[in-house]
Protein backbone atom coordinates (compact mmCIF):
# COMPACT_ATOMS: atom_id res chain seq x y z
CA UNK A 1 0.00 0.00 0.00
CA UNK A 2 1.45 3.35 -1.04
CA UNK A 3 0.52 6.57 0.74
CA UNK A 4 0.65 10.12 -0.52
CA UNK A 5 2.50 12.85 1.38
CA UNK A 6 2.14 16.55 0.69
CA UNK A 7 5.25 18.70 0.67
CA UNK A 8 4.36 22.31 1.42
CA UNK A 9 6.74 25.26 1.59
CA UNK A 10 6.73 29.04 1.32
CA UNK A 11 9.13 30.70 -1.10
CA UNK A 12 11.85 32.53 0.83
CA UNK A 13 13.68 35.70 -0.24
CA UNK A 14 16.68 33.68 -1.44
CA UNK A 15 14.50 31.62 -3.80
CA UNK A 16 12.43 34.47 -5.21
CA UNK A 17 12.85 34.63 -8.98
CA UNK A 18 13.90 30.99 -9.28
CA UNK A 19 12.32 28.74 -11.89
CA UNK A 20 9.76 26.38 -10.42
CA UNK A 21 11.47 23.20 -11.66
CA UNK A 22 14.85 24.28 -10.25
CA UNK A 23 13.33 25.27 -6.91
CA UNK A 24 11.64 21.87 -6.64
CA UNK A 25 14.87 20.04 -7.50
CA UNK A 26 16.69 21.77 -4.63
CA UNK A 27 14.25 20.34 -2.07
CA UNK A 28 15.83 17.31 -0.41
CA UNK A 29 12.48 15.47 -0.63
CA UNK A 30 12.71 15.63 -4.45
CA UNK A 31 16.42 15.98 -5.11
CA UNK A 32 16.63 15.86 -8.93
CA UNK A 33 15.44 17.97 -11.86
CA UNK A 34 14.04 14.88 -13.59
CA UNK A 35 11.76 14.04 -10.66
CA UNK A 36 10.71 17.68 -10.38
CA UNK A 37 9.74 17.72 -14.05
CA UNK A 38 7.89 14.41 -13.68
CA UNK A 39 5.84 15.83 -10.79
CA UNK A 40 5.05 18.92 -12.85
CA UNK A 41 3.95 16.81 -15.85
CA UNK A 42 1.68 14.74 -13.62
CA UNK A 43 -0.02 17.85 -12.22
CA UNK A 44 1.23 17.12 -8.70
CA UNK A 45 2.44 20.69 -8.10
CA UNK A 46 0.44 23.79 -7.17
CA UNK A 47 1.67 27.35 -6.65
CA UNK A 48 -0.83 29.36 -4.62
CA UNK A 49 -3.39 26.73 -5.56
CA UNK A 50 -2.76 26.76 -9.32
CA UNK A 51 -0.77 24.58 -11.71
CA UNK A 52 2.21 26.34 -13.27
CA UNK A 53 4.71 25.62 -16.04
CA UNK A 54 8.19 24.44 -15.08
CA UNK A 55 9.62 27.79 -16.22
CA UNK A 56 7.33 29.76 -13.89
CA UNK A 57 9.31 32.28 -11.82
CA UNK A 58 8.48 32.07 -8.14
CA UNK A 59 7.56 35.12 -6.10
CA UNK A 60 8.52 35.69 -2.48
CA UNK A 61 5.83 34.35 -0.14
CA UNK A 62 4.22 32.05 -2.71
CA UNK A 63 3.01 28.74 -1.25
CA UNK A 64 4.09 25.64 -3.17
CA UNK A 65 2.36 22.29 -2.59
CA UNK A 66 3.60 19.00 -4.04
CA UNK A 67 1.89 15.62 -3.82
CA UNK A 68 4.57 12.98 -3.26
CA UNK A 69 3.88 9.27 -3.52
CA UNK A 70 5.50 7.62 -0.54
CA UNK A 71 5.78 4.29 1.21
CA UNK A 72 4.92 5.51 4.71
CA UNK A 73 1.61 3.67 4.79
CA UNK A 74 3.45 0.38 4.30
CA UNK A 75 6.14 1.03 6.92
CA UNK A 76 5.89 -0.94 10.14
CA UNK A 77 7.27 0.39 13.43
CA UNK A 78 10.61 -1.23 14.31
CA UNK A 79 12.44 -2.00 17.52
CA UNK A 80 14.45 0.98 18.76
CA UNK A 81 18.17 0.29 18.43
CA UNK A 82 19.46 3.86 18.48
CA UNK A 83 20.38 5.53 21.77
CA UNK A 84 17.87 7.98 23.25
CA UNK A 85 19.81 10.10 25.78
CA UNK A 86 16.79 12.30 26.57
CA UNK A 87 13.03 11.96 26.20
CA UNK A 88 9.80 13.17 27.75
CA UNK A 89 6.18 13.46 26.61
CA UNK A 90 6.98 16.25 24.17
CA UNK A 91 10.44 15.65 22.68
CA UNK A 92 13.10 13.03 22.01
CA UNK A 93 16.84 13.57 21.62
CA UNK A 94 18.36 10.78 19.52
CA UNK A 95 22.01 9.80 19.17
CA UNK A 96 22.07 8.81 15.50
CA UNK A 97 24.75 6.40 14.32
CA UNK A 98 26.51 6.91 11.00
CA UNK A 99 25.17 5.04 7.99
CA UNK A 100 21.49 5.70 8.56
CA UNK A 101 19.45 8.34 6.75
CA UNK A 102 17.20 10.59 8.81
CA UNK A 103 14.17 10.41 6.50
CA UNK A 104 13.12 8.74 3.23
CA UNK A 105 13.90 10.30 -0.14
CA UNK A 106 11.91 9.48 -3.23
CA UNK A 107 9.76 7.03 -1.28
CA UNK A 108 12.72 4.87 -0.16
CA UNK A 109 12.36 3.96 3.52
CA UNK A 110 15.12 1.36 3.96
CA UNK A 111 18.00 2.29 6.27
CA UNK A 112 16.16 5.35 7.52
CA UNK A 113 15.06 6.37 11.00
CA UNK A 114 11.38 6.28 10.03
CA UNK A 115 10.45 2.82 11.41
CA UNK A 116 12.08 3.62 14.77
CA UNK A 117 10.53 7.10 14.85
CA UNK A 118 7.10 5.48 14.51
CA UNK A 119 7.85 3.29 17.54
CA UNK A 120 9.05 6.31 19.52
CA UNK A 121 5.82 8.19 18.83
CA UNK A 122 7.39 10.99 16.79
CA UNK A 123 4.86 13.37 15.27
CA UNK A 124 4.52 16.89 14.00
CA UNK A 125 5.00 18.72 10.73
CA UNK A 126 3.31 18.54 7.34
CA UNK A 127 5.16 15.52 5.92
CA UNK A 128 4.29 12.02 7.22
CA UNK A 129 7.63 10.73 5.91
CA UNK A 130 9.40 13.09 8.33
CA UNK A 131 7.36 12.84 11.54
CA UNK A 132 8.59 15.27 14.20
CA UNK A 133 11.93 15.91 12.48
CA UNK A 134 13.09 19.40 13.41
CA UNK A 135 16.57 19.28 11.85
CA UNK A 136 18.62 16.57 10.20
CA UNK A 137 22.09 15.06 9.99
CA UNK A 138 23.81 13.72 6.89
CA UNK A 139 23.68 9.94 6.56
CA UNK A 140 27.32 9.51 7.56
CA UNK A 141 27.35 12.18 10.27
CA UNK A 142 26.71 10.77 13.72
CA UNK A 143 25.35 12.40 16.84
CA UNK A 144 22.49 14.24 18.45
CA UNK A 145 19.25 15.44 16.90
CA UNK A 146 15.89 16.58 18.26
CA UNK A 147 12.56 15.02 17.29
CA UNK A 148 9.12 16.22 18.39
CA UNK A 149 6.42 14.04 19.93
CA UNK A 150 3.62 16.59 19.64
CA UNK A 151 2.52 19.08 17.01
CA UNK A 152 2.89 21.91 19.52
CA UNK A 153 6.47 20.96 20.36
CA UNK A 154 7.29 20.69 16.67
CA UNK A 155 6.06 24.22 15.95
CA UNK A 156 8.02 25.74 18.84
CA UNK A 157 11.21 23.88 17.94
CA UNK A 158 10.90 24.96 14.32
CA UNK A 159 10.63 28.55 15.50
CA UNK A 160 13.70 28.09 17.72
CA UNK A 161 15.63 26.80 14.70
CA UNK A 162 14.46 29.80 12.67
CA UNK A 163 15.56 32.19 15.42
CA UNK A 164 18.85 30.31 15.81
CA UNK A 165 18.14 29.57 19.46
CA UNK A 166 19.15 25.89 19.39
CA UNK A 167 22.87 25.44 20.02
CA UNK A 168 24.27 22.66 17.82
CA UNK A 169 27.92 21.79 18.42
CA UNK A 170 30.01 19.34 16.40
CA UNK A 171 33.48 17.84 16.67
CA UNK A 172 35.37 17.83 13.39
CA UNK A 173 38.84 16.49 12.65
CA UNK A 174 40.36 18.31 9.70
CA UNK A 175 43.54 18.14 7.66
CA UNK A 176 45.54 21.34 8.09
CA UNK A 177 46.27 24.08 10.60
CA UNK A 178 43.72 26.83 11.31
CA UNK A 179 44.96 30.38 10.79
CA UNK A 180 43.16 31.51 13.97
CA UNK A 181 41.89 29.96 17.19
CA UNK A 182 38.33 30.93 16.39
CA UNK A 183 36.60 31.80 13.17
CA UNK A 184 33.31 32.66 11.50
CA UNK A 185 32.58 31.48 7.97
CA UNK A 186 29.81 33.48 6.30
CA UNK A 187 29.42 32.11 2.78
CA UNK A 188 26.12 31.27 1.02
CA UNK A 189 25.70 27.68 -0.16
CA UNK A 190 23.55 26.00 -2.80
CA UNK A 191 23.66 23.19 -5.34
CA UNK A 192 26.87 23.26 -7.33
CA UNK A 193 26.46 24.70 -10.84
CA UNK A 194 28.03 21.66 -12.50
CA UNK A 195 27.56 18.73 -10.11
CA UNK A 196 23.99 18.86 -8.81
CA UNK A 197 24.50 16.25 -6.09
CA UNK A 198 27.10 18.47 -4.40
CA UNK A 199 26.71 21.68 -2.42
CA UNK A 200 29.02 24.56 -3.21
CA UNK A 201 29.77 28.25 -2.87
CA UNK A 202 29.62 28.32 -6.70
CA UNK A 203 25.85 28.07 -7.10
CA UNK A 204 22.95 29.60 -8.97
CA UNK A 205 20.72 29.64 -5.88
CA UNK A 206 22.82 30.68 -2.85
CA UNK A 207 21.27 30.44 0.61
CA UNK A 208 22.71 32.17 3.66
CA UNK A 209 25.04 29.89 5.61
CA UNK A 210 27.09 30.77 8.70
CA UNK A 211 29.45 28.44 10.58
CA UNK A 212 31.58 29.17 13.66
CA UNK A 213 34.58 27.14 14.75
CA UNK A 214 36.99 26.97 17.68
CA UNK A 215 40.42 25.34 17.55
CA UNK A 216 40.77 22.63 20.22
CA UNK A 217 43.96 20.70 19.47
CA UNK A 218 46.71 20.38 16.84
CA UNK A 219 47.62 16.79 16.03
CA UNK A 220 50.49 16.88 13.57
CA UNK A 221 48.96 17.57 10.18
CA UNK A 222 45.45 17.36 11.66
CA UNK A 223 43.45 19.70 13.86
CA UNK A 224 40.46 19.01 16.10
CA UNK A 225 37.78 21.69 15.92
CA UNK A 226 34.51 22.37 17.70
CA UNK A 227 32.04 23.71 15.17
CA UNK A 228 28.80 25.57 15.90
CA UNK A 229 26.06 25.94 13.32
CA UNK A 230 24.27 29.25 13.03
CA UNK A 231 22.33 28.03 10.00
CA UNK A 232 21.80 24.44 8.91
CA UNK A 233 22.24 24.03 5.16
CA UNK A 234 22.87 20.62 3.61
CA UNK A 235 26.56 19.64 3.95
CA UNK A 236 27.25 23.10 5.41
CA UNK A 237 30.12 22.27 7.76
CA UNK A 238 31.87 20.07 5.21
CA UNK A 239 31.63 22.67 2.44
CA UNK A 240 32.61 25.61 4.65
CA UNK A 241 35.66 23.92 6.16
CA UNK A 242 36.85 22.77 2.73
CA UNK A 243 36.47 26.36 1.52
CA UNK A 244 39.01 27.59 4.10
CA UNK A 245 41.48 24.79 3.31
CA UNK A 246 40.56 22.67 6.33
CA UNK A 247 38.94 19.62 4.64
CA UNK A 248 37.25 17.13 6.97
CA UNK A 249 39.16 13.88 7.49
CA UNK A 250 37.54 10.89 5.82
CA UNK A 251 35.03 12.97 3.86
CA UNK A 252 34.75 11.30 0.42
CA UNK A 253 33.01 14.26 -1.25
CA UNK A 254 34.57 17.46 0.08
CA UNK A 255 37.47 16.35 2.25
CA UNK A 256 40.16 13.68 2.50
CA UNK A 257 38.74 10.28 1.56
CA UNK A 258 40.11 7.35 3.59
CA UNK A 259 42.17 9.61 5.86
CA UNK A 260 43.31 7.79 9.04
CA UNK A 261 41.47 4.69 7.82
CA UNK A 262 38.08 6.41 8.10
CA UNK A 263 35.20 5.15 5.98
CA UNK A 264 33.17 8.35 6.49
CA UNK A 265 33.65 11.97 7.49
CA UNK A 266 34.95 12.76 10.98
CA UNK A 267 31.94 14.83 11.99
CA UNK A 268 29.96 14.19 15.16
CA UNK A 269 27.12 16.27 16.62
CA UNK A 270 28.33 16.03 20.21
CA UNK A 271 26.22 18.63 22.03
CA UNK A 272 22.71 20.09 21.87
CA UNK A 273 21.54 22.90 24.14
CA UNK A 274 18.11 24.50 23.87
CA UNK A 275 15.08 25.61 25.83
CA UNK A 276 12.38 22.97 26.28
CA UNK A 277 9.50 23.91 23.94
CA UNK A 278 6.88 23.60 26.71
CA UNK A 279 8.59 24.09 30.08
CA UNK A 280 11.40 26.40 28.84
CA UNK A 281 13.84 24.44 31.03
CA UNK A 282 17.35 24.32 29.56
CA UNK A 283 18.10 20.96 27.97
CA UNK A 284 21.81 20.23 27.56
CA UNK A 285 22.67 16.82 26.06
CA UNK A 286 26.13 15.51 25.11
CA UNK A 287 27.35 12.52 23.14
CA UNK A 288 30.71 10.76 23.22
CA UNK A 289 32.63 10.06 20.03
CA UNK A 290 31.63 6.70 18.48
CA UNK A 291 34.34 4.02 18.25
CA UNK A 292 35.42 4.67 14.65
CA UNK A 293 35.99 8.40 15.26
CA UNK A 294 37.62 7.79 18.65
CA UNK A 295 40.06 5.37 16.97
CA UNK A 296 40.89 7.90 14.23
CA UNK A 297 41.48 10.63 16.80
CA UNK A 298 43.81 8.33 18.74
CA UNK A 299 45.69 7.55 15.52
CA UNK A 300 46.06 11.26 14.76
CA UNK A 301 47.44 11.90 18.23
CA UNK A 302 50.04 9.16 17.77
CA UNK A 303 51.13 10.32 14.32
Amino acid sequence: MVGVATLRFTVADADAGSRLDRALATRREIGTRSLAEKLLREGAVRVDGEERQKSHRLERGAVVEVRLAGAVAAVEPAAVTIAVPYEDDHIIVLDKPAGITVHPAGGVTSTTLLPQLLTLGATGGPDPERPGIVHRLDRDTSGLMIVARTEGAYRVLQEQIRRREIERRYLALVRGTPKSRTGRIDAPIGRDRRERTLRSLDTENPRDAVTHFEFLEQLGEHALLEVVLETGRTHQIRVHLAAIDLPVSGDPRYGVKGDLGLERQFLHAHRLRFGHPLTHEEIDVRSELPPDLAAALKSARLS
